[in-house]
């Protein structure tokens, strides 16, 4: 799987890093907290309790998707809007996270984002 699912080099993340209870902040504003996270190699993700701002679910984000983590404020940025997000295919149990189909979509979905928009 790859690619979306792997840290890029110059997000701040480090190796067995937890970012449990970092703050997750969208490109536009906050979207909730890591709430579980999975260094799985190949398939490295958070799962993002929303809270109330999506009506309590938890988006899965993979780890291609952070752009920054800053330790001391104890953040973490993610690429897209916070709709983009919200937009993401449902996430709805842990379970969801050894589904192929499933990841496959999310990570089609993230992909696409970073795609520019044809004039």
């Amino acid at each position: 799987m790859g690619g979306v699912w792997t840290y890029a080099q110059d997000s701040g993340y480090t190796s067995r890093q937890s970012l449990v209870g970092f703050t997750v902040e969208a490109t536009d504003g906050a979207i909730g907290h890591v709430d579980r996270q999975q260094d799985q190699p190949g398939r490295q993700h958070l799962v993002v309790d929303t809270g109330v701002w999506v009506f309590g679910k938890s988006v899965l984000i993979p780890a291609g998707a952070v752009t920054g983590i800053d330790p001391d404020a104890q953040t973490v940025t993610v690429s897209g809007t916070q709709e983009e997000i919200k937009a993401a295919p449902q996430f709805t149990t842990d379970s969801d996270t050894a589904d192929d189909d499933y990841l496959s979509a999310v990570g089609d979905y993230y992909i696409a984002l970073r795609r520019p928009l044809a004039p």
